[in-house]
């Protein structure tokens, strides 16, 4: 969209926060960049310059505006909307592999070759893959020194820096003030709530409608992995260095986050997997002016507009769990799953709730005796296909994965039908195009607005969804009264 002037200009000067994080705009007089909906009085056309990232307008010289905190806009939709290269690397980036593994383990997750990543990155983004890790290292360092007390050295190693002169460095050129500057001006900012809590504001492009999101999460948890508590919904957090807590609040303008990690190496993949987890990274304008075009879907989204999918913080874990509630009630599934985290889960500290425990990794599901599991035995010996599959590598449903070879794959393991490969594709894999037409609760809704009942012609009706049919399963599973659709009481 950024080489399309005369669109990026009007979002300037309407400030149309719609456009937060599809472009950004370079101003040529005061050296800043911003977001479209940049409070300021917008500048002259002559010296605006739009870019594709962050990273691309930082890597021009570019230092971030301090009104608008162009650094924290909501993510490109572009990348998970797309399951093309550039966008599975872009997912993997925001889950922190560049940091972890380097180019060359971005590269190998992908299987291409590190002149391709880099050549296809800059080519859309203007930018490579460590620039655009570095811009993100930067977001987390800010989050940092403006949330915590830590020590400029310690943080520094905890935002990804490889030295406190890179962190300095870096810190200086994208916002144009020192570490000690930055947390100078955040310190009239209200505490974190507990010791050794971080408090976020993960923002989202509105609207947003919060029911069924945290509905779905909080109707579907998984005793000791997830709760609903005082209107948030609280999860554990499988992570890299270590175990982490997350509690996510709805309020009108953002979400409040608050975590509690174990090694704050993991704070960018963990604010990554939130709002993967929240679709919060979603364009619902563009999502529901094309469901609109449907007459039996356009009053539902113009009720409630801004629905998203609920998503999952661990492929493998949604996966195991898709499998756990084939064929039995909402309330079956749960019960089957916390008998699996009080087996073989990881135990966890939770001073603050009643989580207890991990779901638990591959590994430890690729041990479990399909024996003592109570369900049907052909159910069982899916539940090892897809264990040993996850154990192995064989099965890859992480943040870059291509989504057509995943549901090949899952296509062909023993006891996958299409409901369950779709329900992975919708909520683990993240397609936005998903269709799961022999749901119960989509056919019951079908039957009730007049809609093809029968799962073929119910999918040709849906091609006018396309690519948004994962957004119409929301809207229709809406229709009935399913826990899944409301907020929980407080």
């Amino acid at each position: 969209m950024y080489e399309d002037v005369e669109r990026c200009v009007r979002a300037v000067r309407s400030k149309d926060a719609r456009f937060d994080g599809w472009f950004f705009t370079a101003v040529l007089t005061t050296g800043i960049y911003c977001r479209p909906s940049c409070p300021v009085v917008p500048p002259k056309v002559r010296n605006m310059v739009f870019y594709p990232s962050a990273a691309a307008a930082q890597q021009a010289g570019f230092r971030a505006c301090k009104r608008c905190r162009p650094d924290a806009s909501p993510g490109s939709p572009l990348w998970n909307e797309r399951a093309d290269l550039v966008a599975r690397a872009m997912r993997l980036i925001a889950d922190g592999v560049v940091d972890t593994d380097g180019v060359p383990g971005l590269a190998a997750r992908l299987g291409y070759s590190v002149r391709q990543i880099e050549r296809q990155l800059r080519a859309e983004l203007g930018a490579g893959p460590l620039a655009l890790a570095r811009a993100q290292r930067a977001q987390t360092a800010r989050l940092l020194i403006e949330t915590t007390t830590l020590p400029m050295a310690e943080l520094a190693l905890a935002a990804g820096f490889a030295s406190i002169r890179a962190f300095n460095d870096t810190v200086q050129a994208v916002f144009a003030l020192s570490p000690t500057e930055l947390r100078r001006r955040a310190a009239h900012r209200k505490p974190t709530s507990a010791p050794g809590v971080l408090s976020l504001r993960l923002p989202f492009r509105a609207p947003l409608c919060p029911d069924n999101l945290f509905g779905h999460l909080a109707a579907t948890a998984v005793p000791g992995v997830e709760e609903w508590r005082d209107g948030a919904y609280r999860r554990t957090l499988r992570l890299p260095h270590g175990p982490g807590l997350v509690e996510l609040r709805p309020v009108p303008e953002y979400i409040d986050c608050r975590l509690t990690l174990s090694d704050l190496r993991d704070l960018a993949m963990a604010i990554s997997r939130c709002r993967w987890l929240l679709d919060l990274d979603a364009d619902p304008v563009a999502v529901d002016e094309q469901l609109a075009g449907d007459p039996v879907l356009a009053p539902y989204i113009a009720k409630n507009p801004g629905r998203r999918v609920p998503r999952t913080v661990d492929a493998e874990e949604f996966a195991v769990r898709a499998v756990l509630g084939q064929q039995v009630s909402t309330a079956a599934a749960r019960t089957h799953a916390a008998r699996l985290v009080t087996s073989h889960g990881e135990p966890v500290e939770d001073p603050h709730g009643g989580l207890t425990h991990l779901f638990p990794g591959p590994d430890a599901l690729a041990e479990v005796d399909p024996a003592t599991l109570a369900m049907p035995a052909s159910r069982r010996r899916t539940f090892a296909v897809l264990a040993e599959a996850l154990a192995s590598g064989e099965l890859d449903l992480g943040a870059g994965s291509d989504w057509a070879k995943a549901r090949a794959q899952l296509d062909a393991l023993p006891g996958f039908g299409p409901w369950t490969v779709e329900t992975i594709a919708m909520r683990a894999l993240g397609d936005p195009d998903a269709f799961i037409p022999s749901d119960l609760g989509i056919r019951a809704a079908a039957g009730a607005l007049g809609l093809p009942a029968g799962a073929a012609a119910l999918t040709a009706h849906a091609e006018r969804w396309r690519p948004w049919r994962a957004y119409a399963v929301q809207y229709l599973w809406a229709t009935g009264e399913h826990p899944i659709n409301h907020l929980p009481a407080a």
